[in-house]
């Protein structure tokens, strides 16, 4: 295929046993086909029996588009792929080559769960779409612009700069994306804005934004840093792992074990997904009562902080799946900040409407809005600037 004068764009976003994807015309931001390949290499009878591999998957999906009617002797202008990590090297949308590849398997080491299946991806894409072009949109990009002291950690500053210690930040792609669509909400420019944004989805993250740009965020050099999530814990002491390994017998691999997947609300309350936990909680379930109480209020120090570093906020956007979803995780964040201008309405936060919305309190001074992310959307538009 070549890539021509054609404003489509396959979108993917490579998991290590799912495949994510979308096929956009960003000439009018309309999605063509969209769809899931799960269990991919999986000896299940749930697995997709055509899915042994990511190249596999990339061939059932083509049924699939065929399925949906999409001419596929159309050329497509791109590939668009989320990777997690860029680290410093990597601080914009990038066309796929040999060493970029070798680059982005390289920083794995930061990324372990998300970097390699973003690589299987892109390969499975070389094999099945020959000469168009591939381009890697990355997460940490958008938090380019964090000051030296809002990415430095206080440790040595000789052992960090050898081994690359510091803060990078992750949802870069929603973040950029929701902040311009609330900016449209608002009905002001960007640049004037000052937004603290809430992406809660199964992994969570904040971010102060100032003028359009990253200038806080609680994620750092991996993911596991800041809000409580699914099955990550979020902030801890590090002294605590120093702990499970001296005084309970943890192996470093144990311990990398615990804090990825049996940490945050899974390991607090005894389910990942905050719906079960919170109805666990409505039973009477103290543990899980208990781990809400902490989701919450975790989220809560993340906005007083910001509101510290920007001085104001003009808007509180929540985005991601518990953020557009879940009034009550929304109500109890911001409950009791009235005194800062923030107050949400409580017919417009439990409203069934969907879609970008604001849920603050007519006459309040800080909107708090509901803004649905659309990571793909922006890996298009990203992905089709440079190959074109």
């Amino acid at each position: 295929m070549m890539s021509g004068a054609s404003t489509r764009v396959l979108v993917i976003n490579s998991g290590s046993s799912s495949l994510k994807y979308r096929l956009i015309d960003v000439a009018d931001e309309r999605t063509l086909a969209a769809g899931l390949i799960e269990r991919i290499g999986e000896q299940s009878p749930l697995a997709d029996e055509s899915a042994p591999d990511h190249t596999a998957a990339f061939g059932l999906m083509l049924e699939r588009l065929k399925g949906h009617g999409v001419d596929l002797g159309e050329p497509l202008a791109a590939i668009g792929h989320r990777v997690v990590h860029g680290g410093e090297r990597f601080v914009e949308p990038t066309l796929v080559t040999a060493e970029v590849k070798r680059q982005i398997a390289e920083l794995s080491a930061l990324a372990p769960l998300h970097n390699p299946p973003n690589l299987m991806g892109i390969d499975a894409a070389e094999v099945s779409f020959p000469g168009v072009p591939q381009v890697a949109v990355f997460d940490t990009a958008f938090h380019r612009t964090l000051a030296p002291v809002a990415r430095t950690y206080a440790i040595d500053s000789a052992l960090a700069a050898e081994h690359g210690i510091r803060r990078f930040g992750f949802h870069g792609i929603s973040f950029e994306y929701v902040s311009r669509e609330a900016a449209r909400q608002i009905g002001r420019p960007l640049e004037e804005l000052k937004l603290i944004v809430l992406h809660i989805g199964n992994g969570a993250s904040a971010c102060a934004i100032d003028g359009g740009r990253s200038v806080e965020t609680s994620m750092g050099m991996t993911p596991l840093e800041g809000l409580m999530m699914g099955t990550r814990g979020g902030d801890i002491d590090p002294g605590v792992l120093l702990h499970l390994q001296r005084e309970a017998g943890l192996s470093w691999d144990e311990i990398d074990s615990v804090l990825n997947h049996g940490s945050g609300l899974l390991g607090l309350g005894g389910f990942g997904d905050i719906r079960d936990v919170q109805s666990a909680a409505g039973r009477g379930d103290a543990r899980a009562a208990l781990a809400v109480d902490v989701y919450v209020h975790r989220i809560r120090s993340y906005v007083g902080a910001y509101l510290a570093q920007l001085g104001r906020a003009d808007a509180i956007v929540f985005t991601a799946g518990v953020g557009e979803n879940n009034a009550s995780v929304r109500e109890r964040a911001l409950a009791g900040l009235e005194g800062f201008g923030i107050h949400v309405d409580q017919s417009r936060n439990e409203s069934p409407l969907r879609g970008p919305r604001a849920i603050s309190a007519e006459g309040a001074s800080v909107s708090v809005l509901v803004i649905p992310t659309n990571e793909e959307l922006e890996i298009a538009r990203q992905a089709h600037v440079l190959a074109g």
